[in-house]
């Protein structure tokens, strides 16, 4: 993959990000109650007895409290220095620098396979990865994945920068986002199953629309934002949510 100039470039944004970021400031988020919420949609498909991998691990806000729960947690990314810094707030976390298209583990090996905002970075798309989860993976082994989703927000965000002559992909951090229908047929072309497709986060989506929807801590959704959302989850799910988790089993 290192031959393609954006794949390199939104690598080193991504260093870049976690040069200028904090373990304790990201793990706030963790215990928000859209993070919350999510987690305990995935938690019953995670087996204490079985490795449970994330691959694209970061700061490790999302392995730490699996940690803290008990479970066999392995991180894994491709930006060392936020390994580096996981290790330094928590020591016993099992980590591993490698890049999520070339897993250093055997096939079967791993009970989970998580991915939480990651698989949308890669313009070549997210089938190479997903090989990679679906290979790794012991029969039986589930996958949790999370992706932006095309909401109303975004793709009126879209629209202004069109209006504005702006180009909507930045030249140097690749991003997309998928509906429901594309994330599905991209994680059954590799051979998974798909148990459940979970509109999510839809509170986030509202922070983004300004200061009444935003909280004080770190990316953290208003009460405002957390009433709105609520309702929204229940009679416009597929409108207004930020992300789409996927629950997929091999």
């Amino acid at each position: 993959m290192s031959d393609n100039n954006r794949y390199d470039s939104t690598r080193k944004a991504w260093e870049n990000i976690w040069d200028n970021a904090s373990v304790d400031v990201e793990l706030q988020s963790a215990y928000y109650k859209r993070t919350i919420r999510g987690r305990n949609q995935y938690l019953p498909y995670l087996n204490k007895d079985e490795i449970v991998l994330e691959a694209g691990s970061g700061l490790s806000s999302a392995l730490i409290p699996l940690h803290e729960m008990g479970y066999k947690v392995i991180g894994v990314d491709y930006a060392v220095n936020s390994l580096q810094a996981s290790r330094e707030h928590t020591s016993a976390l099992a980590l591993a620098g490698a890049d999520i298209h070339a897993l250093p583990f055997p096939d079967n090996s791993v009970g989970a396979y998580l991915s939480f905002g990651v698989l949308e970075h890669f313009e070549h798309g997210m089938q190479p990865a997903l090989n990679e989860a679906y290979r790794v993976l012991k029969t039986g082994g589930v996958a949790v994945i999370t992706i932006p989703y095309p909401n109303i927000v975004w793709k009126l965000a879209q629209w202004r920068r069109e209006q504005r002559g702006q180009t909507l992909i930045d030249e140097d951090f690749y991003e997309s986002t998928y509906t429901r229908e594309q994330l599905i047929h991209e994680v059954t072309a590799v051979g998974f199953d798909v148990v459940e497709a979970i509109p999510t986060s839809h509170s986030f989506t509202l922070w983004g629309l300004g200061e009444i929807f935003q909280g004080e801590g770190y990316y953290q959704t208003s009460y405002f934002a957390e009433l709105f959302g609520d309702m929204l989850r229940v009679v416009a799910p597929w409108k207004f949510n930020f992300m789409t988790m996927i629950i997929a089993r091999k």
